[in-house]
C-alpha cells in the first residue's frame, strides 16, 4: 500500500530536520577547519562528533514527541518582536565568529593555553548547556525560537519543570554553552567573544521578560513565586 500524503509530509518533515543537523555539522567543522588550517585537530573532531550525535538525538526526540512546537520553532508564526529578530541574527554572526576564532586560536597559532582541568569543567558544562533547554521543551509547549505572544495556540504561563527555578532556562543553558564550548577546544579568546554571546543573551532575557510581564497574563504572578531569571541568587 503507498503511503498516504501525511505519512508522505512526516517523512519529508523528519528529511529537513535530519538534514539541517547534518548542514549545520558541516558549517561548525568547515569554520572551525579552515580557520585552523589543518585536519589533525582531534579535540575538534571529538566536539563535532559530540554535538552531531547529540543535535541528531535531540531532533529525533523533538520530532517524535512534540512536532508541532518543532513546526512553531521552525516557522514562528505572526507579531514576533522586531528586536528579537535583531538579536537572533547577531547571535548567528557570532556564533560563527566565535568558531572561527576558535580555529584560530586553538587550532591554528595557539595564542590560548587551557588548562585541562579548566576543560574538564567546560566539558561539565555540557550538561546543563544542553540538559536545560531539552528539559524546557519537555514541559513547555510555547518555546518558541521567537519572542511572540501565542495567542493561536493558547499561549500560557508554565511553572512546571526547569520553571520553578528559573523563568527563562533556555537561556540559562545557551549561557552555558557559550563558555563551555570556548573552554573545552582550549581558547581563552573563543571565551572572550562566548561573554558578548551572553551579554546578548541577557539583554534578550531582559527584553522577554519585560515582555511577559505586560502582555501574558498570569505572568506577573508567576514572577513573584519564581523571582530570578537566570541563576537562582542572582539575577
Amino acid at each position: 500500500m503507498a503511503p498516504s500524503t501525511t505519512d508522505r509530509l512526516s517523512s519529508r518533515f523528519v528529511a529537513a530536520h535530519l538534514f539541517q543537523v547534518l548542514v549545520m555539522f558541516l558549517v561548525i567543522g568547515g569554520i572551525l577547519f579552515l580557520a585552523a588550517g589543518r585536519l589533525d585537530w582531534w579535540m575538534a573532531w571529538a566536539f563535532l562528533i559530540v554535538y552531531f550525535l547529540i543535535a541528531l538525538v535531540t531532533t529525533l526526540w523533538m520530532l517524535r514527541t512534540n512536532p508541532e512546537l518543532t513546526q512553531e520553532r521552525d516557522r514562528p508564526g505572526q507579531n514576533v518582536k522586531s528586536w528579537d529578530n535583531l538579536l537572533v541574527m547577531l547571535n548567528l554572526l557570532l556564533s560563527l565568529v566565535l568558531f572561527a576564532v576558535i580555529g584560530l586560536d586553538a587550532g591554528r597559532y595557539g595564542w590560548s593555553e587551557v588548562p585541562l582541568g579548566v576543560r574538564g569543567l567546560g566539558l561539565l558544562g555540557f550538561i546543563p548547556a544542553f540538559g536545560l533547554p531539552l528539559w524546557a521543551t519537555q514541559v513547555n509547549a510555547y518555546l518558541s525560537s521567537r519572542v511572540r505572544i501565542q495567542q493561536e495556540r493558547g499561549h500560557t504561563v508554565v511553572a512546571a519543570g526547569p520553571y520553578r527555578y528559573v523563568r527563562h532556562p533556555m537561556y540559562a543553558g545557551m549561557i552555558c554553552y557559550d563558555v563551555s564550548v570556548p573552554l573545552v577546544l582550549g581558547s581563552w579568546w573563543g571565551l572572550a567573544v562566548g561573554m558578548v554571546m551572553i551579554a546578548a543573551v541577557i539583554l534578550r532575557t531582559a527584553l522577554e521578560d519585560r515582555m511577559l510581564q505586560r502582555e501574558l497574563p498570569g505572568y506577573q504572578a508567576y514572577s513573584q513565586q519564581v523571582r530570578y531569571r537566570l541563576l537562582p541568587g542572582v539575577w
